[in-house]
């Protein structure tokens, strides 16, 4: 069983646009988001330090969306192991229904905090998330 965060989030009204919904950019800042708090709650101290992560791809389906005031609860895990810098991590964002509106694939790639550059995935690194 793949270990997987969750994270509510709410519309406001900034992050409405002309068409009356969340703006799609918003939607991959809360993918970002979704992310970054999955890797601070999971991965182990020695690794948050040593490490950070980019986004090198998105990959998003859209399927509905939301209003202002309505919530979203975002789910997120690591799909398979790492190959070699890159890891694929899934989003899944569901309406109070339970129906995923918005299903997103992601690539990351690791970089070592001290020279900045890319680094292999190790596989210690990824077993907190699986």
């Amino acid at each position: 069983m793949k270990t997987r965060f969750t994270k509510r989030f709410t519309a406001r009204a900034e992050h409405i646009d002309e068409l009356g919904h969340v703006n799609n950019a918003v939607w991959v800042q809360w993918i970002q988001d979704m992310a970054t708090a999955h890797w601070d709650a999971v991965a182990r101290p020695e690794d948050r330090a040593a490490f950070f992560w980019v986004v090198t791809r998105h990959e998003i389906d859209y399927r509905g969306n939301i209003d202002a005031g309505e919530s979203v609860t975002g789910e997120t895990w690591i799909e398979g192991p790492a190959r070699g810098a890159t890891s694929l991590r899934r989003v899944d964002f569901r309406n109070d229904a339970g129906k995923v509106i918005v299903g997103a694939a992601t690539t990351w790639a690791m970089l070592d905090r001290a020279s900045g550059r890319l680094v292999r995935v190790r596989p210690e690194v990824l077993e907190p998330f699986v």
